[in-house]
């Protein structure tokens, strides 16, 4: 399969909203005690001024015919002057999705792999993201590029 990666364009949100309902769905299945179904993330007024802010790039995996197959959300972060931490720049992957249909083609590492390539090219020192536990798939998806833990996040339920 030959796939491009780019930044997103508005033409895309239609496509974009697909796959964010997909990853709701995983989400809501794995927690229903945290995530509701069936409904939006981000209205398209919101796609729309994500899609264009550079802190919050929008990254698409295109096939040959234009149809998206796949996203990542990122966000670049610095924290500056900090008492306690240094002053790193930070790729954070805040979502990363694959179409159902076109999972186990490689889309997911090729996404991943354009995202680290574009977190050195504008200097970070490294690429965070945060998996839910309910999510194996995913989990199992970033042991294989290479992820290691960096921080858990732990819970009770009262």
């Amino acid at each position: 399969m030959n796939l491009q990666v780019r930044r997103a364009e508005n033409k895309d949100t239609a496509k974009i909203t697909d796959l964010l309902n997909q990853v709701l769905m995983v989400h809501h299945n794995g927690r229903p005690d945290l995530f509701k179904g069936n409904c939006r993330k981000y209205t398209d007024e919101q796609l729309e001024i994500l899609i264009a802010d550079d802190d919050r790039p929008i990254f698409v995996a295109v096939n040959e015919d234009g149809d998206v197959l796949g996203y990542s959300f990122c966000i670049v972060t610095q924290q500056l002057h900090n008492n306690i931490l240094t002053d790193i720049k930070t790729l954070y992957i805040d979502d990363l999705c694959v179409d159902e249909n076109s999972r186990g083609q490689h889309v997911g590492k090729t996404i991943y792999e354009y995202v680290k390539g574009y977190a050195r090219e504008i200097g970070c020192y490294n690429l965070t993201l945060n998996v839910w536990a309910c999510n194996e798939r995913a989990m199992e998806f970033y042991n294989r590029q290479g992820l290691q833990v960096q921080k858990m996040g732990m819970e009770t339920i009262l």
